[in-house]
């Protein structure tokens, strides 16, 4: 299991995160709706505004205050390293 930090020392595991997206657009927007409906949202921002949009397979929704283009690095690190078991900072 490869962790990435995703803002404020937050954690989420890089193999079960599908997606990174900007929040948007009107689907985004209607998809975090729904998430939060169905208590699948989960809001890691600290009241900041919410820059990226984080899917995972198990169907849960993530919010991030980072940009995509600043969480990219660190996924891209965490797959070339492969599962060594360390964490991301």
């Amino acid at each position: 299991m490869k962790l990435v930090n995703i803002g404020f020392g937050n954690m989420v595991n890089a193999q079960r995160v599908i997606c990174v997206v900007s929040p948007d657009s009107a689907p985004v927007k209607r998809i975090v709706q729904h998430a939060k409906e169905e208590n699948r949202l989960i809001d890691l921002t600290q009241g900041r505004k919410t820059m990226s949009v984080l899917f995972t397979d198990s169907r849960h929704v993530l919010l991030s205050y980072l940009r995509p283009e600043r969480l990219q690095p660190r996924f891209d690190s965490s797959a070339a390293s492969g599962d060594q078991g360390e964490e991301e900072e």
